[in-house]
């Protein structure tokens, strides 16, 4: 089915959506698609008598996923772990422990990370106190 130009994503299991009407759908541009699948963390299906490479709606729900993941702050490196962790279960309780650990490693970065900012914003604090004093005392 195809409304407005595109295949609808929830379309039948046999239904293939093409590589440029899933990127303008979902907000990607071609190339990022292309780059997920030559790294490995993404596959197309192609129609018999390999007419259309593009998605079903099985990959297609994958690639949002992968969107949430890069949102998380997950590198390519880790999305490619969690395939293999996926496709060697071909289950998702077997790559949930290992998308947990992973959450867990970018929380314990993202601590790390507000624990450094408040400290550059203390540190500014007091030194932009510091220059207003000395200001304040040069003008007084």
């Amino acid at each position: 089915m195809i409304r407005g130009g595109f295949m609808t994503i929830d379309e039948e299991s046999t239904q293939i959506i093409a590589i440029g009407d899933l990127a303008k759908s979902i907000g990607l541009t071609t190339r990022t698609l292309r780059y997920w699948e030559e790294v490995g963390i993404i596959e197309t299906e192609e129609r018999a008598g390999g007419a259309i490479r593009g998605y079903s709606p099985y990959f297609v729900r994958r690639i949002k996923f992968i969107m949430k993941l890069k949102d998380l702050g997950l590198t390519i490196r880790e999305m490619q772990e969690l395939y293999v962790a996926y496709g060697e279960a071909k289950e998702t309780d077997q790559m949930i422990p290992r998308l947990v650990a992973v959450l867990d490693r970018h929380t314990q970065l993202v601590d790390e990370k507000i624990e450094k900012l408040h400290s550059l914003r203390k540190d500014i604090v007091e030194y932009r106190q510091r220059m207003f004093a000395k200001h304040s005392a040069s003008n007084g």
